[in-house]
């Protein structure tokens, strides 16, 4: 059987892995271009456009979208041919674009970067004795204006990009490209990196690069966007693609220590077994009390929310604490309700002999209120005691300082961390704000894989997931109504 040619991503990978073990100590570098390959240039081309209808009082490109763009940025002449418009319009419209498309406020407003490039150069920033740099054919002159707009872009997605990684063309636009490219990767070897990769949309830019490395230790990659030479010219080692693709990227085993990951919503059996089975340490549970005010048992949603059925099994907590103390594994659990529960919870859990260390508390504000986060963080002064607050989000951007005094008063009850989820609005701005202001933050409702590295390369404290990740081998069914999205994995566990 033939075997499947690796993605670019997965290859790169591979490169870097190899790379590190034949030199444990070195500098290693990756190099990316710019334009075409971390930027989608198309925006520009687009904006540049926009603007010129604003100077000039025209509606010429009112309908053209980022779809009607298939054109290099140097070729737009061919684009405003296809926009069927009076030749001198044409030619007045290419002149005023080759004129304000490198100006500042251009550069500022209408650069945008291919989506997953960032995450990527993220995921390399942080490798140990790694680093990024650029190697562009841009002239120097815009030197101040490249960095200002690229670390502007980079900003939420914790990049950032340094003067001395900035090797930029010595000469004029669109002079000597090729052998600035090269002149780029020598420029960085005397800095005393080891440079292993380079991306370039450019098949040219490539090749001159492959012809000066003889030994052949730098991956070429191919950024298989919108470029002027021809694809023909690529090196037969090089490798392309055209999505920055984190999950052929990041395998589980390079994830950071340091976070803690947390299997969500292990609410049966099944998904209890899968996560025994996992590397990840901590699983997180939903706690009720059953409508007899008997047991604990472990469903997401409320009786109200959805009513008890005739042939529900229910799973309990002293059945799960059971399992994890067994194991050896960490217990997150999220209370859905304070009073009675909370000194229930807390009976069941001594009762199994769980250190601090092992224990996680979660619960809304509003449901265990003061009296029983207190009461939570008194009696288990080591452990994690956790509560959402994503209605705060409004506030971190509109009136910061109030929502930090919020975030002191939960503090002052015995609040050690905060959860945020995924799909709130401006949250990486929350995050950043959490983070600055020295608070333990958790990550929460992260829907795939993909999210979920995306959220691991912010770097919070812990992630939590239902880790439905088929490319990992994890099924976890998620907490849900429905019971989950690989039920059929399940079955026979």
């Amino acid at each position: 059987m033939k075997r499947m040619k690796q993605s670019w991503m997965a290859q790169l990978m591979q490169q870097y892995e190899k790379m590190r073990q034949l030199y444990p100590d070195d500098r290693l570098m990756i190099l990316f271009d710019i334009d075409g390959t971390i930027l989608d240039m198309r925006y520009m081309v687009l904006h540049v456009l926009w603007a010129y209808d604003q100077s000039h009082g025209t509606r010429f490109f009112r309908k053209l979208r980022i779809a009607d763009i298939s054109v290099h940025e140097n070729h737009v002449g061919r684009l405003l041919a296809e926009q069927e418009l009076p030749l001198a319009i044409q030619d007045e419209a290419l002149a005023w674009y080759k004129e304000y498309r490198w100006s500042s406020e251009a550069i500022l407003a209408s650069h945008r970067p291919f989506s997953g490039v960032l995450e990527v150069i993220r995921w390399l920033q942080v490798q140990p004795n790694t680093a990024v740099g650029l190697n562009t054919g841009r002239p120097s002159i815009i030197r101040t204006d490249t960095l200002r707009s690229l670390n502007e872009l980079g900003r939420e997605y914790r990049v950032q990009f340094s003067d001395e990684l900035l090797y930029m063309n010595p000469g004029q636009w669109e002079e000597g490209v090729l052998n600035s490219k090269v002149a780029g990767i020598v420029h960085f070897q005397k800095m005393g990196y080891r440079v292993f990769a380079f991306v370039d949309n450019e098949p040219d830019n490539l090749t001159a690069v492959a012809q000066s490395d003889p030994h052949r230790e730098i991956l070429l990659l191919h950024a298989n966007t919108i470029f002027e030479s021809k694809r023909a010219k690529l090196p037969p080692r090089s490798a392309r693609g055209s999505k920055y693709d984190l999950t052929e990227l990041i395998p589980e085993k390079a994830l950071p220590q340091h976070v803690q990951f947390v299997w969500h919503g292990v609410n049966d059996e099944p998904n209890l077994r899968q996560f025994l089975t996992s590397d990840i340490r901590w699983v997180e549970c939903d706690i009720h009390i059953d409508p007899t005010g008997n047991d604990l048992i472990l469903r997401h949603d409320t009786f109200t929310e959805r009513p008890l059925a005739e042939d529900e099994d229910w799973f309990t907590l002293d059945k799960l604490l059971s399992q994890v103390r067994k194991h050896g594994k960490l217990v997150k659990l999220d209370l859905k309700a304070g009073g009675v529960l909370v000194d229930k919870v807390l009976e069941l859990v001594k009762m199994h002999g769980f250190d601090d260390d092992s224990l996680w508390f979660n619960g809304n504000v509003e449901r265990l209120q003061e009296h029983r986060i207190r009461q939570l963080a008194e009696t288990h002064p080591g452990a994690i005691v956790q509560c959402p607050v994503d209605f705060l989000a409004p506030l971190i951007c509109s009136a910061p300082l109030k929502a930090k005094e919020i975030l002191d008063m939960f503090t002052a009850w015995g609040v050690n961390r905060f959860s945020i989820n995924w799909q709130t609005h401006d949250m990486r701005q929350f995050f950043d704000e959490m983070d600055r202001w020295g608070f333990e933050v958790n990550i929460y409702n992260v829907p795939d894989l993909e999210s979920f590295l995306q959220a691991v390369l912010l770097m919070p404290h812990s992630v939590t997931s239902d880790f439905n990740f088929p490319q990992w081998h994890y099924y976890g069914r998620g907490s849900g109504e429905k019971g989950g999205h690989y039920e059929y994995a399940l079955r026979n566990t």
